[in-house]
């Protein structure tokens, strides 16, 4: 299968030489969700992954400094997420380790283009997390903060505001409508269909999103900060899964804004390195875990209607 994204030579091409790119370009955090991802049979593979873990990893791969703010149980799962971002150089200091919690996982089924389908969701550790005032004063010493899925999460960006610390969200990862508001974010990622993506860029901006990124699947990215919209078409990439490629391509995206370039090579290497993730399995290059079984607790789990 043939998508449109863009092969290692063109990731390559469009980010240049690695003592370019792979600099370090101020401090990042993230905060909110992990899981262990767990691909059906056929593949049969866990893997760690959650918005908030994937951006962590892929911007420490970079070269940024990046700390990740979360919970997970007291658990295989939990040493595993804590185990893959510390072998990825992300620091996990204030990482919390609920005990009579679970690990968050989602269950993943393959479909036989390379694309993936949700099947099922147990939030579980990372539904009780809210940082704490300690974690507050942390992240407003960032330069920029992501979060992914997290309850509570418009009350944490707009006090990083008021701090003055750069705050972005992917709202595509978050399902209840009270976490949908793009208020307060310099950055707001989402997802759309091609004829879709204009009106949800507007959408952000006007709820109070300064910048509006949204990705478009085959059909590329776009950029609104309401003077202009951009656009970026995508190039094929063979797929081997694309699990993590919105993630990735997020990281991209903010690797390229943090060193001030424009937003239109913002996007081309959003979408470099979101083609990047489609050629492995899972958010980051990672070794497959043993299987887990895990502790499913009533009002964590969300079972997933089919597409």
């Amino acid at each position: 299968m043939v998508v449109s994204n863009l092969s290692a030579v063109a990731v390559h091409g469009i980010l240049g030489a690695d003592k370019e790119w792979n600099v370090p370009v101020g401090t990042f955090a993230t905060v909110g969700d992990n899981c262990i991802d767990r691909f059906l049979p056929p593949v049969g593979d866990c893997l760690v992954g959650g918005n908030a873990v994937n951006v962590a990893v892929q911007l420490a791969r970079l070269g940024c400094a990046v700390d990740y703010l979360g919970a997970v149980g007291a658990d295989p799962g939990g040493e595993a997420v804590c185990t893959a971002l510390e072998a990825n150089g992300v620091g996990t200091g204030r990482v919390r380790r609920l005990p009579g919690e679970a690990t968050a996982r989602t269950d993943i089924e393959t479909l036989p283009d390379g694309d993936r389908r949700f099947v099922f969701e147990s939030f579980g550790a990372c539904d009780a997390y809210r940082p704490d005032a300690a974690d507050l004063q942390f992240l407003a010493r960032k330069r920029h903060v992501h979060i992914g899925w997290m309850r509570g999460a418009v009350a944490l960006r707009q006090t990083l505001r008021v701090a003055g610390v750069v705050v972005s969200q992917d709202l595509t990862v978050n399902n209840e409508p009270s976490e949908l508001d793009s208020a307060g974010l310099d950055i707001a990622f989402g997802s759309a269909m091609p004829q879709a993506g204009e009106a949800e860029s507007e959408r952000f901006l006007a709820l109070g999103a300064r910048l509006a990124v949204i990705t478009l699947g085959a059909a590329g990215s776009l950029a609104n900060d309401g003077r202009q919209l951009l656009r970026v078409d995508a190039v094929p990439t063979e797929v081997t899964d694309t699990t993590g490629a919105g993630d990735s391509f997020i990281v991209g995206f903010l690797g390229a804004h943090a060193k001030g370039l424009i937003i239109k090579e913002c996007l081309l290497q959003g979408a470099a390195l979101g083609a990047a993730a489609c050629r492995h399995r899972g958010g980051f290059p990672q070794r497959p875990l043993q299987p887990f079984v895990h502790d499913m607790r009533a009002g964590n789990e969300r079972p997933l209607e089919p597409d």
